[in-house]
């Protein structure tokens, strides 16, 4: 039989060791999880006020930049939402950035488009500094951002100056210029290059093909220049209509358009892409150029690829390619 005073000190252990072992085998959060328990829109937030000048010498180190026009746009669009459910990556501008652009916390709201243009600023998934590649990525406004590494890396012609600031759902890079979408449809973009592109404007118009020009679909132009309308002989939409009726030019014009939004580092050397009337061109990337299924080449003008539309991407070529 135990006694009294044996029972008390089982207890007294007991009671010892039981808290003992829930604490160890407890999984202690970590300094990053705690710091990313906020959402995009509280770390921009955070981020919308830094550390005085003086703070900042006393460290040794320069003033770090401030979010606060930013997170005033974001407020002010109704978009925190999107950014605290979603997983995403921000590309936010500096208030240095918007005062460039003669915009503060105060009057951003009044930017024509702002929604769009925030928008343009995001992309899907949580794209870490060491996972960033060349190339054209689609933000959540539709039309894509271009990544560029070589000397610094750069988000279209944005410098990136601050790296992986994480938060619950995301992370967040800074960068020293506000990026703006396009604005022009694919049908207004092409007429911005009058009159280079007027004969293939005016032979879109008179097959009844602006619509989908002009339309939500995104789409891919392979548009040649008035010079290579002129190459074949036919110096208006009017001679083009006569020679090869409505429908054929229809056919003709077709051809020259993909489903999508493709870019010149979506092309693959030796493939066959299949257009909008059917027909198939294989890429070639020596050239770069497109051969056409009578094996002619029309060569993509370096200067002039990825011009990118509300609804779309144009590249130029110097070369009608035919059906």
């Amino acid at each position: 039989m135990l006694s009294l005073k044996s029972i008390i000190a089982i207890f007294a252990i007991i009671a010892f060791v039981l808290p003992s072992c829930n604490t160890n085998d407890e999984v202690q959060p970590q300094i990053e999880d705690i710091a990313m328990l906020a959402d995009i829109p509280g770390v921009l937030s955070d981020m919308a006020v830094a550390e005085s000048d003086e703070s900042a010498a006393r460290k040794g180190a320069p003033k770090a930049p401030t979010f606060a026009t930013f997170n005033a746009a974001l407020g002010s669009t109704g978009l925190a939402s999107v950014f605290a459910r979603n997983n995403l990556t921000v590309f936010a501008p500096t208030d240095e950035a918007f005062r460039a652009l003669g915009l503060n916390p105060g009057n951003v709201r009044r930017q024509p488009n702002l929604r769009e243009i925030l928008l343009y600023h995001v992309v899907e998934g949580r794209v870490l500094s060491t996972d960033l590649s060349a190339g054209f990525v689609p933000t959540l406004n539709g039309a894509a951002v271009e990544i560029s590494l070589s000397g610094g890396p750069k988000v279209n012609d944005a410098n990136i100056i601050m790296v992986d600031k994480r938060a619950r759902n995301g992370v967040i890079h800074g960068i020293d210029a506000v990026l703006l979408p396009p604005d022009k449809n694919l049908a207004e973009l092409a007429l911005s290059f009058a009159p280079e592109f007027s004969i293939l404007v005016d032979a879109v118009v008179k097959t009844n093909l602006l619509g989908a020009l002009t339309g939500s679909d995104p789409l891919t132009v392979f548009a040649p220049t008035n010079q290579a309308f002129i190459n074949l002989g036919f110096n208006d939409a009017d001679a083009l209509i006569a020679a090869l009726g409505e429908v054929g030019l229809r056919n003709v014009l077709l051809y020259h358009v993909v489903a999508g939004r493709v870019f010149s580092s979506d092309l693959v050397d030796g493939q066959e892409v299949t257009a909008l009337n059917g027909g198939k061109f294989t890429v070639d990337l020596s050239g770069p150029s497109l051969i056409d299924a009578n094996n002619r080449v029309s060569n993509l003008i370096v200067g002039l690829l990825n011009v990118q539309a509300t609804n779309g991407v144009i590249h130029v070529i110097d070369t009608v390619i035919l059906p």
